[in-house]
């Protein structure tokens, strides 16, 4: 038997309110404080991985840090519907890299 994590969407509503159709946990966040206090909240409640947009993660970016050396949950940035920083594509080119020794996705 296999521990089954959960999967939650943090950011402003028009850019994560679609990820509710999936079953994902969707939480419509854009205040820094209470974005930074939903992170610990849902590592410590059995998330697996937590989607956050780039503007959100912008403003949280020390508890972002907290979790990057840890197994769980992974923090993945996306767009937000107002544009893509490439902050979180920097982030998958850097996983990358650190995993395999070199970028081979250039």
């Amino acid at each position: 038997m296999s521990d089954l994590y959960k999967t939650a969407v943090i950011g402003d509503s028009a850019s994560v309110s679609g990820f509710a159709a999936l079953g994902l946990s969707v939480f419509h966040e854009t205040d820094a404080d209470k974005i930074s206090k939903l992170i610990n909240k849902l590592a410590s409640g059995g998330f697996g991985v937590i989607y956050i947009t780039e503007p959100a993660a912008a403003l949280v970016s020390d508890t972002i840090k907290k979790y990057r050396s840890r197994k769980l949950p992974s923090i993945v940035l996306i767009p937000a519907i107002e544009g893509n920083t490439g902050e979180g594509m920097r982030g998958v080119h850097e996983a990358v890299e650190k995993a395999v020794g070199s970028d081979i996705l250039n």
